[in-house]
């Protein structure tokens, strides 16, 4: 799994567009293996983006759950401590 993906689904505040894309954007580039389109390219690939990010965004409207939602500053924090564990030695 990429790890520039988060997890976006039971968030508060709720989830932005801005952070849909930017994880719909590291989808589509790892599973094609391009940071950058060629020119060629380029339409296909941003049009990739746009599909995967509107049926993100759906997707993360219509799940339910009844666990409370994460705070981000929590799970923040959380991340931080553990890459300083990972890259402490």
């Amino acid at each position: 799994m990429c790890r520039n993906i988060k997890t976006l689904f039971n968030f508060e505040p709720p989830v932005t567009p801005e952070e849909v894309r930017a994880s719909s954007l590291q989808f589509v580039r790892k599973i094609t293996g391009i940071h950058k389109p060629s020119k060629v390219n380029e339409a296909r690939f941003l049009a990739a983006v746009e599909e995967i990010g509107a049926v993100s965004a759906r997707l993360l409207r219509e799940l339910e759950t009844n666990a409370p939602p994460r705070d981000r500053a929590v799970e923040a924090a959380k991340a931080r401590a553990r890459a300083a564990a990972r890259f402490a030695s």
